[in-house]
């Protein structure tokens, strides 16, 4: 069985991570020059091209196969670091800046109820990177290796992987208390939603689209939007007055309760279904993650 260097294989990992040699020799310390000699004595070994070298840099199929390597290796390191330090507390310091374990994970979990999922196993040292992207498209992280797991709204397991639901986070119309009173009537309505702005997340959130169609029952919906790529960011410019926007309920309970913000469309919401992605390994890490996401989601969002 071939076995690779582990050094080259951090290499590989730095310089898809950090996008360039540069940043690549910063973060292992070491000149951009042996960033480059550990690459190519990687290639040489494999007998191919692993990193096209483009803007941005990108890798090969046999680069992601090798990067998806590489991060299992990072969590076998990780399980070894969590074992000893329970049998010899001093012997260990927390997993080193190269060795982060990634996940990918929606930006409305994160602003909701993710991260404090994450707080123990954070405060114990685990090198954790969360990745963010739109819930549709978090399992292509994992997918290329890039992670070891992700929040998302795909069902189908990928190979070589598990899938556990996780329960529905459910999407409401919110608009700031005086905007909706004075622009809206105090509601959205089929007759008065193209009057109004949408705050959107990105170009590829359709959410706000997905929840007028489904809420005035519109095969085809257009809407006037402006973008914000935060869920906080889209809260805080709906309560700055600049128009309306389909966010999650938990993200918005408290300042509809208080009256900041109003419910536009009471009857009407939608629910997103997420699943938990991650590789189907033994793992303690990996379990640890995967209960504290599992139950704090059965905690906070709706039943599946």
């Amino acid at each position: 069985m071939t076995t690779f260097d582990p050094a080259a294989l951090e290499a590989l990992a730095a310089i898809v991570e950090e996008g360039g040699f540069d940043r690549a020799a910063q973060r292992l310390n070491i000149t951009q020059s042996a960033v480059s000699q550990r690459l190519r004595a990687l290639e040489a070994q494999v007998g191919t091209v692993l990193i096209v070298r483009s803007r941005p840099l990108k890798p090969t199929s046999a680069g992601h196969l090798l990067l998806k390597h590489t991060k299992q290796m990072r969590l076998l390191r990780a399980d070894l670091e969590r074992d000893l330090s329970e049998l010899a507390p001093s012997s260990t310091g927390g997993g080193r800046e190269e060795e982060r374990i990634a996940l990918a994970i929606n930006a409305d979990s994160i602003a909701t109820w993710a991260l404090p999922a994450l707080n123990d196993l954070a405060r114990q040292g685990l090198p954790l990177e969360i990745i963010t992207d739109d819930q549709d498209f978090t399992h292509e992280w994992l997918r290329e290796g890039q992670v070891l797991g992700c929040v998302t709204t795909v069902k189908q397991a990928l190979r070589g992987c598990k899938v556990l639901p996780l329960g529905a986070m459910q999407y409401v119309a919110v608009a700031q208390a005086d905007y909706a009173r004075e622009r809206l009537g105090g509601a959205l309505t089929a007759h008065n939603f193209r009057e109004a702005p949408f705050v959107a997340f990105n170009r590829k959130d359709d959410m706000q689209a997905e929840f007028v169609g489904k809420a005035f029952g519109l095969k085809r919906v257009s809407l006037h939007q402006l973008f914000v790529p935060s869920s906080e960011g889209q809260v805080r410019a709906v309560l700055a007055g600049w128009g309306v926007s389909v966010v999650p309920e938990l993200l918005t309970r408290g300042l509809v309760a208080q009256g900041e913000l109003v419910n536009v469309a009471p009857k009407a919401s939608v629910p997103v279904q997420l699943y938990w992605h991650c590789w189907n390994l033994e793992s303690a890490v990996l379990d640890q993650l995967t209960t504290a996401l599992t139950e704090a989601a059965r905690q906070a969002l709706s039943p599946a």
